[in-house]
């Protein structure tokens, strides 16, 4: 059984759309968020194609069995590789773009803003969700490109992992995000975090929204927010204050106001920004 949320086959858009394939052993878990939000006018627009595809379809046996216990023992139940295999095999050859292979896994590259931006780009992509002690290592060897943890903890499956990239990848594509520039500013775009964000009330509890938001200045906007992001960082993600880039006016603004040392001394060096 596949569970097809595809890209609408009139649309001129289609020609441009990136498509995921899921392979997982429960395809529902997966199917409201992706009729939902952002994801669900970018199916509509023919921007994304996505198909969940039931691994207990490419099973062997009459019982569908996908796991097995593991050989030398231990606790659990590994996937087997034969269902796995057959059902790469089968996805591959449903579009004529052969699709990069990936494994939702704790052993994985991490995960970040960098890496989804890179999978962006991608025309095609099959997510295989991994499930139990894991999937036998020699389909890993054979048919897997790449391996991605979403983080340093453990989920039940790789089904929330894959909707985490889709989520993430998708609003990365072309004209998917109402603004252009949304993509660009997020947090993590320039390898730290965002700028604080205020609406209204003005006034909320006694505590102003800072008053530079209604001078109508767009270049004393645009100062606040980068100094207000750089501290942002440095306080919340120090983690993060090596990976930080900036454009080289971005770099005199930083100077002037004393930031470029606190940021040396954080371990930051400096890395241009050539947008």
């Amino acid at each position: 059984m596949r569970v097809g949320l595809k890209a609408m086959p009139g649309d001129a858009s289609a020609s441009n759309s990136i498509r995921f394939d899921v392979l997982t052993i429960f395809p529902e878990l997966l199917d409201s968020p992706l009729k939902e939000g952002i994801i669900r006018r970018a199916r509509e627009a023919g921007q994304v194609e996505i198909v969940c595809h039931n691994l207990r379809d490419y099973a062997f046996d009459k019982h569908a069995m996908t796991d097995d216990r593991p050989f030398g023992g231990g606790e659990g139940m590994v996937m087997k590789p034969e269902p796995l295999a057959a059902a790469v095999q089968a996805v591959q050859g449903m579009a004529p773009q052969p699709a990069r292979v990936i494994l939702l896994s704790p052993q994985g590259r991490p995960y970040t803003q960098r890496l989804a931006e890179e999978l962006a780009g991608q025309p095609r992509l099959l997510l295989v969700c991994g499930r139990y002690e894991g999937v036998d290592e020699r389909f890993a060897v054979r048919y897997v490109d790449e391996e991605i943890s979403i983080g340093d903890y453990i989920l039940t499956g790789g089904e929330l992992a894959a909707m985490v990239l889709i989520d993430s990848i998708t609003r990365l594509r072309p004209g998917v995000l109402g603004c252009s520039d949304s993509a660009g500013c997020d947090t993590f775009s320039r390898g730290g975090l965002k700028y604080p964000q205020y609406t209204r009330p003005r006034t909320f509890e006694g505590m102003e929204a800072p008053e530079v938001l209604f001078s109508g200045d767009h270049a004393a906007v645009a100062e606040w927010r980068l100094l207000a992001s750089v501290e942002r960082t440095m306080a919340k993600r120090p983690d993060l204050v090596c990976g930080l880039r900036f454009t080289p006016a971005e770099l005199k603004t930083l100077h002037r106001h004393g930031l470029v040392a606190r940021l040396k001394e954080n371990g930051w060096s400096n890395q241009p920004d050539n947008r």
